[in-house]
């Protein structure tokens, strides 16, 4: 005689295989319908498990865990909360995959603690050889309590003890919890928590409070208590922060016993890959050649668009100039827009390659090695393995980076991440490193294959780097902030990167970037044109007062007009502003028209660039527009008759940009992440004085 069918629910995590496996126990016994109340597609089949049992599969919707934050992953946490009665299920059948063990051992021991008769399965058992993984079968069963079976859905190994082992469940009937959540968190709020219903676990309590879900057997008097435990939100988000961080500990514990990875015996692509890109000494030596093999590229490859461009906007500027009729109108567009918004897009060329790489690493899945091969080293200054992703994404943009820590889930290591992200250089940084460099170091060769302009930019990068690193560790040494940490990562597949992903992904930050420093230079160079094309009686009267000086007699008219267009920019009121900080900013190098663009580029750091552009040239006041390389190349220090733009003088802005917090925005999400202005300040100022004093030491030692 046939017994009645076990209802059982077949669960797992996305990519383990579960739907596999429902083909292979169910065969063509399956029939597809919707789940109550949503239209949600549900998979349902019949299994013969013996000759006199059988049962009904349904295969739930993919999960991570069962607190849901989408109409599939509500449907499992409304299943396993029994909430329509008809749906519940006898057994739960849990899918994992081998190598993702610990990630899927998550999902389990919430399952668990539900307390529902559970049957472990762990997928593609087939690969263990490969991936030179070993498990302690019987020991792993004693630690979870539960039955476990080693399967390949694949290859249709493990079904039949699959089958035996939800009989055996069924029969048992009986499930212990696996972690607990009341031991570590706060053992007397959990046990008033269990006295509102001792029908049910301990856990399905909590999931009602903390995910709203009250099932058809909780009565109105148990629901008006549990809603009380409700009125306390933060307390309930805290508890679920310590849920996770609990549960993790408890699963290490489990497979530090159980479960080996011995990466010397594994044998597939994807474990030799990993041998070299995560080793010891050649993982970092591989790293540091991607490095400087990107920014090899972003000189050598992006120095004719440059050059084009640059050109172009020079030529722009001349041939409005001739064609417009002389005016207020045509200075604006001539000496203000053009130059300014010119600084902007000469750089595109190499933010887009900048872009182009880190594109790749992410597609390729290389990201993620990187990720895990910096964990060591950033432990020891205070920080996880996490922190590089916000590290490696503050060279496109500070601002997404520091938003990127909300991953780090201690508190400590993620607001040591976000106060030590501004050192990395962005791609803000990256039109004020390039000018500089390719006006004080030489477009040469280095034993004939490397670019003595790209090493240089390299090495800047790694300064930032490592002065993020060095502020992380004093951090970590003075915080007085008590807090656990645990590290977990997925290793993805390797693969050939998408070209429309890599595409769309340089394409939008490209211009994200073009768009967001384009409206503040505009703006700005409007502003700075004005404020340098009007001033005090001195600028208005600059033709007479400079023609009545004796030196000034017997010049040439072009040399009068250069004259007169630079005392009109001092004693404009952009030069009034610039004369009144030149004294704080001259021990650095810097003269008062550098003074201002360090102003301006408060606003973002590549408005240094334009702001000079604008500067210049409104004081030439000539026909012959040059660009704004040539621009920089030639203004001359007037007490001195030297060039402006030294190799002290370069190498000690590189310095002051390589340190100083000089992007509003940046402050910004600092405080919106941290929820104060004590840490955005602590950042401007200590940022601020360690870039001043750097490139004061800079400046004098060179010179």
């Amino acid at each position: 005689m046939a017994n009645k069918p076990i209802k059982v629910a077949l669960i797992g995590n996305p990519n383990t295989g579960k739907t596999l496996l429902f083909n292979q126990l169910t065969g063509l016994n399956q029939k597809v319908g919707n789940y109550p109340g949503v239209t949600v597609d549900k998979k349902e089949g019949i299994s013969k498990l013996s000759a006199t049992q059988s049962a009904i599969i349904i295969d739930l919707p993919g999960t991570y865990s069962i607190n849901p934050t989408s109409i599939d992953e509500t449907i499992v946490l409304k299943t396993l909360l029994k909430k329509d009665i008809k749906e519940s299920p006898d057994v739960i059948l849990v899918v994992a995959d081998v190598e993702n063990l610990k990630r899927n051992l998550l999902l389990f021991s919430q399952i668990k603690d539900l307390e529902i008769p559970t049957v472990l399965a762990i997928n593609m058992a087939d690969q263990m050889g490969k991936k030179g993984i070993s498990i302690d079968l019987s020991a792993l069963k004693k630690e979870l309590n539960t039955e476990v079976i080693l399967i390949s859905a694949k290859k249709n190994q493990g079904i039949k003890e699959v089958k035996e082992a939800i009989i055996r469940c069924h029969v048992a009937a009986k499930a212990s919890p696996l972690c607990g959540i009341n031991h570590k968190i706060d053992p007397d709020y959990f046990a008033k928590l269990k006295e509102i219903s001792p029908s049910h676990s301990l856990y399905e309590l909590w999931l009602m409070i903390t995910q709203n879900n009250f099932p058809e057997t909780v009565t109105s008097a148990e629901k008006q208590a549990l809603l009380a435990f409700k009125k306390d939100i933060s307390k309930l988000k805290k508890y679920q922060h310590k849920e996770t961080i609990y549960r993790y500990q408890e699963i290490n514990k489990i497979l530090k016993k159980t479960y080996i990875v011995d990466k010397s015996k594994a044998s597939d692509i994807r474990s030799k890959l990993d041998k070299i890109f995560t080793h010891k000494v050649f993982g970092y030596v591989f790293f540091f050649l991607i490095l400087m093999v990107i920014f090899q590229s972003i000189f050598d490859w992006a120095s004719l668009p440059m050059d084009l461009i640059d050109g172009f906007f020079a030529q722009l500027a001349q041939v409005t100039k001739s064609l417009l009729p002389a005016g207020v109108f045509t200075d604006l567009l001539t000496d203000g827009i053009i130059p300014g918004v010119g600084g902007v897009i000469i750089f595109i060329p190499q933010i887009a390659i900048l872009f182009l790489f880190v594109a790749i690493l992410e597609e390729t899945g290389y990201m993620s090695r990187v990720v895990f091969l910096m964990d060591k080293i950033m432990r020891r200054f205070g920080m996880n393995g996490k922190s590089i992703i916000p590290l490696i994404s503050g060279t496109a943009c500070a601002i997404p980076a520091i938003m990127a820590t909300r991953t780090i889930s201690n508190w400590k290591e993620r607001l040591i991440t976000i106060l030590v992200v501004p050192f990395t250089t962005c791609s803000a940084r990256l039109p004020v490193y390039a000018i500089l460099i390719a006006l004080i170091i030489p477009d040469t060769k280095i034993l004939g294959l490397l670019n003595l302009q790209g090493l240089v930019l390299l090495s800047l990068y790694g300064l930032g780097f490592g002065m993020a690193i060095l502020a992380a560790f004093i951090l970590h040494k003075t915080l007085d902030i008590n807090s656990k940490s645990f590290f977990l990562i997925e290793m993805p597949n390797y693969k050939l990167p998408s070209l429309k992903n890599v595409f769309f992904e340089v394409f939008e930050k490209t211009k994200a970037f073009v768009f967001g420093a384009g409206k503040i230079i505009l703006a700005l160079s409007i502003v700075l044109w004005f404020l340098a094309s009007n001033g005090s009686s001195d600028y208005k009267n600059a033709s007479e007062i400079v023609s009545k000086k004796e030196v000034n007699r017997d010049i040439s008219p072009e040399e009068m007009s250069k004259k007169v267009a630079s005392f009109e920019l001092e004693n404009s009121y952009i030069g009034m502003l610039g004369k009144t900080i030149e004294p704080v900013i001259k021990p650095l190098g810097f003269d008062w028209k550098i003074g201002i663009a360090l102003v301006t580029s408060f606003a973002a750091r590549e408005v240094f660039v334009g702001t000079l552009a604008t500067i210049y040239s409104v004081e030439a006041n000539d026909e012959n527009t040059t660009t704004i390389k040539q621009k920089m190349a030639s203004e001359v220090n007037p007490d001195t008759g030297e060039k402006i733009f030294t190799f002290p003088v370069g190498m000690s802005l590189l310095i002051f940009y390589a340190f100083a917090m000089q992007c509003m925005a940046t402050l910004a999400i600092v405080k919106k992440e941290t929820k104060t202005w004590k840490w955005p300040l602590i950042q401007l100022i200590g940022m601020g004085v360690l870039a001043y004093v750097s490139s004061l030491i800079t400046f004098k030692i060179l010179s």
